[in-house]
């Protein structure tokens, strides 16, 4: 049950994030927003992973941590691309099927998994899905002319962030969850960096942009931290799962503060979702 509520604070936390992600990539490209984001994120973790040090020194692979944030740049690149060019709906319910990696790949690793769970796994997959797909916003001019290259990008962020949260648990799965928060960020901004620098992309910050980014860089560490400190648990797979209904959560917000309307199929959606994980929380 850790897990999960570990998880439903992450997807709360990005959630929050991906409502932003598509206004300032749509605006300032996808890698000024994302390097700034992963760099505000970092000095928030520093001080935090610094006196974490002194405190355990041997917490932690370091290793690990850093491989987990190479595939977490990748995710992120990913996302963003993926969110810049294809709508909401098209984009959510790709990136949120992660979790069918991530419980796959614990059940490959010895975890005892349970038909009832691939059900739960499957519904909360299929509700956030159903969600994303009948959002608001089915004007035709807002899909992209193919939505191939949006599906490509949104499966290499599902792969990257199911490896990112897989590697990450064998990191923490000893501690050190704190300690290897600033050593994860650091190498998934390298890897943004990388990408960027390789293609010339503009990186100038927008005095406007920077109190949001500051933000979205707070809410997707404190989001990363959680799942990846779910590696002590005893199914941090389910971390996993709790996390992908960041697009569930983007959606409520929508319908909150942006006063759009959620229909009644909708709402049967949301309760299903968070009923599938009430059962998986409460099977542990």
């Amino acid at each position: 049950m850790t897990a999960l509520i570990l998880g439903l604070v992450a997807a709360l936390a990005w959630g929050t994030h991906d409502v932003c992600v598509r206004y300032v990539s749509q605006n300032n490209g996808i890698f000024a927003p994302l390097v700034w984001v992963l760099a505000f994120g970092l000095m928030i973790v520093t001080p935090i992973s610094a006196y974490a040090g002194l405190q355990t020194p041997q917490g932690g692979d370091i290793g690990l941590a850093v491989l987990a944030g190479v595939f977490f740049g990748v995710g992120g690149t990913a996302l963003y691309r993926a969110f810049s060019i294809g709508p909401v709906r098209l984009v959510a319910p790709v990136i949120g099927a992660y979790p069918i990696l991530s419980v796959g790949w614990a059940s490959l690793n010895g975890a005892p998994t349970t038909p009832l769970e691939w059900i739960m796994v499957g519904l909360i997959i299929c509700g956030v899905a159903y969600i994303a797909q009948s959002d608001a916003g089915h004007d035709p001019a807002e899909a992209p002319a193919s939505p191939l290259p949006a599906i490509a990008w949104s499966l290499l962020a599902a792969l990257g962030f199911a490896l990112t949260f897989a590697i990450g648990h064998k990191a923490t799965a000893t501690g050190g969850e704190l300690l290897l928060l600033a050593p994860t960020r650091a190498a998934a901004l390298v890897v943004v960096l990388g990408f960027a620098l390789a293609l010339r992309a503009p990186l100038a910050l927008s005095r406007r942009h920077a109190p949001l980014l500051l933000l979205m860089g707070t809410l997707d560490a404190l989001a990363i931290g959680c799942v990846i400190g779910a590696g002590q648990t005893a199914r941090p797979e389910f971390a996993a799962i709790g996390a992908s209904t960041f697009g569930v959560i983007t959606v409520l917000f929508a319908a909150i503060f942006l006063r759009e309307r959620l229909r009644g199929s909708q709402w049967l959606a949301v309760l299903g979702v968070f009923a599938a994980i009430g059962i998986l929380g409460g099977a542990h």
